[in-house]
């Protein structure tokens, strides 16, 4: 899982690189040529909340979440890497619950598709529902894999950062 979660976070960079792009070719039409598009906007958010739900994994698997670092320098190692478990199950319960919150409204979109109601009507809306779902399977799984290192020791092992 750690490998999966690393590979969908660095391809989400894709994703926020063309949601640049596509919001430069918004300026240029609309403020170059006075032709402004009716899909970019909503390309544009769909690419970043696809970017953002897809690398959740990502983010636990390096443990780059924000946190509270004055407690680890106050409690110390052992009470430290208690409290990293208790975090750890106490997210696992909140994304179960999410994830299960989301399931109907995502399996419901798949019967009847639901529309953006803008000028595009794109159906943007049934995709992020659908796609919030997996992320949060994609999180539970990245998280129920820190518990595994964590019970092997061996969270130190995680390279951080980029």
């Amino acid at each position: 899982m750690d490998r999966f979660s690393v590979f969908i976070g660095q391809a989400c960079s894709v994703l926020l690189f063309t949601c640049v792009a596509v919001s430069a070719f918004e300026v240029v039409m609309r403020y170059g040529f006075d032709s402004p598009t009716v899909w970019s906007i909503e390309l544009a958010m769909a690419l970043c909340a696809s970017a953002w739900v897809l690398s959740v994994g990502y983010v636990t698997q390096r443990n780059r979440h924000i946190s509270i670092t004055m407690l680890e320098l106050l409690v110390g190692p052992r009470v430290w890497r208690l409290f990293r478990l208790f975090q750890m199950l106490i997210s696992i319960g909140a994304v179960f619950v999410l994830t299960l919150a989301l399931w109907d409204p995502a399996m419901k979109v798949f019967e009847r598709p639901e529309r953006s109601g803008t000028a595009m009507n794109s159906i943007q809306p049934s995709y992020l529902k659908v796609l919030l779902v997996v992320g949060c399977v994609l999180y539970l799984l990245q998280l129920l894999a820190n518990v595994v290192r964590w019970a092997q020791r061996t969270e130190g092992e995680v390279d951080g950062g980029h």
